[in-house]
């Protein structure tokens, strides 16, 4: 059976997202390119259209998507907000942060793993955002690649990974973040947890929300997810990855080692950093594209070094503990 066409990759010209709202409204899958990663949209109130990003990325239904809104005005019509989910959205969105909340009816159960709430954000990424107020409706968008793999920060990788499942990928660029937004469980106000470490930090959270924010536990592999990115193995190369606190002195000529900074020694041509100086910011851009390189580069294991100092630290680290998770 031949193989269908690849995707065509859209520039961001008025004309383009006009093709692409009507496409998503129609019922079609759109890769979109938002400030964390890049992500597969259909319209989020039509359930065809969602099994239909289930099916191309291999997704087990289990795990639920992301809800993506053009404004705070929509956020009533997808979930059940509270006066402190309104507080936090009102702090960090449009941004990296995604809320936990009791979902409205129209929700389909194939966004939600069939649970009773719903997993929303206000993404930043002002192409995105221009699709959103085009297309009219929330979008359900998880990241745009197979599932389980190393998530895509650059139209290429969605063309690398589902070029020949899906037909319209629009390019915004490199994903300025680089990493999956954070998630807080903010169903009780009282007792919020943070699910998905992210950009915005669980120090952030607890000033604006003035309690503390604890911690979630990871999913079971069979049973219906809060949110995504709880599974304890995901993001994951196929080459075997092994994290280190401190990398050490001896290191075989085979295998990929991967520094947060850039090392004194560097002539070895298996001698990789995330960034020159050592900036977490830079070292979560850099994290996933420089995975998928190694990935493809015939080395046996992937050495990374663990990152220091909470904040950002927390992001990275979860999502290389998830990638070299067994």
């Amino acid at each position: 059976m031949p193989q269908p066409p690849a995707a065509r990759i859209y520039r961001g010209t008025p004309r383009n997202l006009a093709v692409l709202a009507r496409a998503l409204k129609a019922g079609e899958l759109v890769a979109v390119p938002t400030e964390t990663v890049y992500g597969l949209a259909a319209n989020a109130f039509d359930a065809r259209a969602c099994r239909k990003i289930f099916r191309a990325k291999g997704r087990p239904t289990h795990d639920p998507l992301i809800v993506h809104i053009h404004s705070p005005g929509e956020l009533a019509a997808v979930a059940k907000p509270n006066p402190a989910a309104r507080l936090l959205a009102k702090k960090f969105w449009p941004g990296p942060l995604t809320l936990v909340l009791p979902k409205q009816h129209a929700v389909p159960a194939i966004v939600t793993a069939g649970r009773s709430s719903v997993a929303v954000r206000m993404p930043a990424h002002r192409l995105f955002r221009r699709l959103l107020r085009l297309a009219g409706v929330p979008l359900a968008a998880p990241s745009a690649n197979p599932f389980g793999y190393v998530s895509p920060t650059t139209a290429a990788h969605v063309q690398n990974g589902l070029g020949h499942r899906i037909r319209h990928i629009l390019d915004g660029g490199a994903a300025h973040i680089g990493l999956e937004s954070t998630i807080v469980d903010m169903r009780n106000p009282a007792r919020p947890r943070l699910l998905r470490p992210g950009a915005i930090t669980r120090a952030q959270l607890e000033e604006t929300l003035g309690r503390p924010v604890a911690a979630g536990r990871r999913g079971e592999k069979s049973s219906a997810q809060l949110a995504p990115g709880m599974l304890r193995r995901h993001y994951s190369p196929r080459t075997p990855v092994v994290l280190h606190q401190s990398m050490p002195a001896r290191r075989a000529a085979a295998e990929a080692w991967v520094f947060i900074a850039k090392p004194a020694r560097t002539r070895a041509r298996n001698v990789f950093w995330l960034d020159a100086r050592g900036n977490l910011r830079g070292a979560a851009r850099r994290l996933f594209a420089t995975l998928r390189r190694l990935d493809g580069g015939r080395f046996e294991k992937i050495h990374i070094e663990l990152a220091r100092d909470g904040g950002l630290a927390d992001a990275i680290n979860d999502r290389l503990r998830r990638a070299a998770a067994r």
